[in-house]
């Protein structure tokens, strides 16, 4: 791997974790006037156009059906299910917390997927990994200085939103190792997002703003480029030199929640991070040992069985 195809990876990387902590932003911003439904009905629609156009340019009206085809209907199904209830708990978990704080529950994710590769992906959770959970759940804890008496209703939605962010992440590794094409997991999330709000959509509606607009479809915007980049920088570098860099979400968070929100993390919020930054850096690290990296053999595995069964080598560059 040359350096420059690799250093090009890690800048995607970065890229991505300004895209994401952006749209999260937006989110919190509408958040405060616009019930979840008038917001991801509106999101949804354009991501998942974004995504047909996409396939129409890059295969042709032809191929629109296999460019949009995918092979795994249960596990994308349970897949969109998840990323619908998550998206909800992330629209109120920034709506009830401050906004860095909500990354604590982010950093969580990739302990809760080491949770949930066993039963879903057959993958060994060795024991070493098993210590890094337990820290990043302490991570957690020392966001409360006061006790459990100090949790309140929006940590409960954050967690939830970390779990079902989890099995929606946990699934589409699933997913990518049974086919390739990496339009359809986009698609099919933000078309089932849109289409379970939309019933909704004529009871909290309410007037936008063309500001308010410009913002939702600049949300939209941010997270077609968030996912077209991570695939991107995961097609460049090993997803074990992706994972630490995306720990600069959190900078981005306490950067926009400052100056967009006027908000200051408190001491026990960088303390939180910094525990379960550590926490996803030893995972990578085990992965990196003799043994660990059992997700990436199989995975070479899974997607040459992919090409057997295909007959032919897919082309997946975004």
């Amino acid at each position: 791997m040359g350096l420059p195809f690799a250093l090009t990876g890690a800048v995607f990387a970065v890229l991505y974790t300004g895209f994401i902590a952006s749209a999260d932003g937006i989110t919190k911003l509408l958040a405060g006037g616009y019930a979840p439904a008038q917001i991801y009905a509106l999101s949804g629609a354009v991501v998942a156009g974004l995504c047909a156009a996409t396939t129409l340019m890059r295969s042709g009206a032809r191929s629109l059906p296999d460019g949009l085809r995918t092979d795994c209907r249960l596990a994308m199904g349970l897949r969109s299910a998840a990323t619908v209830a998550a998206a909800l708990c992330f629209f109120y978990a920034f709506r009830l917390l401050p906004f860095a704080e909500v990354f604590i529950f982010i950093g969580l994710m990739p302990l809760l997927a080491g949770l949930m590769s066993a039963p879903i992906l057959r993958e060994r959770v060795r024991p070493g990994a098993w210590l890094a959970l337990a820290a990043g759940f302490g991570g957690v804890i020392c966001v409360f200085p006061g006790g459990l008496s100090s949790l309140t209703a929006g940590h409960a939605v954050a967690l939830g939103a970390s779990a079902l962010g989890t099995l929606s992440i946990t699934l589409s590794r699933y997913i990518g190792r049974h086919e390739q094409n990496v339009l359809a997991q986009v698609l099919y999330p933000n078309l089932a997002l849109s289409l379970v709000m939309l019933p909704v959509l004529p009871f909290v509606w309410l007037p936008m703003p063309m500001v308010d607009v410009v913002w939702a479809l600049s949300y939209a915007g941010l997270l077609f480029g968030a996912r077209w980049l991570l695939v991107a920088a995961l097609r460049r570098l090993p997803s074990y030199a992706v994972t630490p860099l995306m720990n600069l979400q959190f900078v981005w968070m306490v950067l926009i929640g400052a100056l967009g929100f006027g908000e200051v993390p408190e001491q026990s919020t960088w303390m939180g991070a910094g525990v379960i930054a550590a926490s996803g850096i030893y995972l990578v690290w085990d992965q990196l040992t003799p043994g660990g990296n059992v997700w990436s053999k199989s995975m070479i595995n899974a997607r040459r069985q992919v090409r057997h069964r295909a007959g032919v080598a897919m082309r997946t560059d975004p």
